[in-house]
């Protein structure tokens, strides 16, 4: 498995860690002392199990497993994927943070155009690799 795809599923179960722990806070803070701490957490919930966790296994199987080139680099250059990498994870938590309640103002937008900008280096990088069944690149 490459390297890349191990750092993303790696990192994608413990974005799950944390989002199954945050949920449990959650259903316990119904019972228990419905604070208005508890209601700030749905967001970073949302967002740790959404982008977080299940973008980012998406990806790293994605990597793996899409068809391999015959010449060169199996996978082509790295450059692109590490980006999308990087930008998602910044992207994750800016936007958890600012959608929380009491968020700074434009944080979370920010933290969503890092992640589009993720999502559309992993495409360009993974776009290549995407061919019809039977054609010989």
């Amino acid at each position: 498995m490459p390297r890349l795809s191990v750092w993303l599923l790696r990192t994608s179960l413990a974005y799950f860690a944390v989002g199954i722990t945050l949920g449990a806070v959650l259903l316990a803070g119904r019972e228990l002392a419905d604070g208005p701490w508890v209601t700030r957490l749905r967001p970073l919930h949302a967002e740790l199990l959404l982008f977080g966790w299940t973008l980012q296994l998406i990806m790293g199987v994605a990597y793996w497993i899409l068809p391999r080139f015959r010449t060169g680099s199996e996978r082509g250059g790295t450059t692109l994927p590490w980006l999308a990498y990087w930008l998602l994870n910044a992207g994750v938590l800016l936007a958890a943070a600012g959608n929380a309640d009491g968020g700074v103002p434009g944080v979370g937008l920010a933290g969503r155009l890092l992640e589009a900008m993720a999502a559309a280096a992993f495409v360009a990088h993974a776009l290549p690799r995407i061919r019809a069944f039977g054609s010989g690149v």
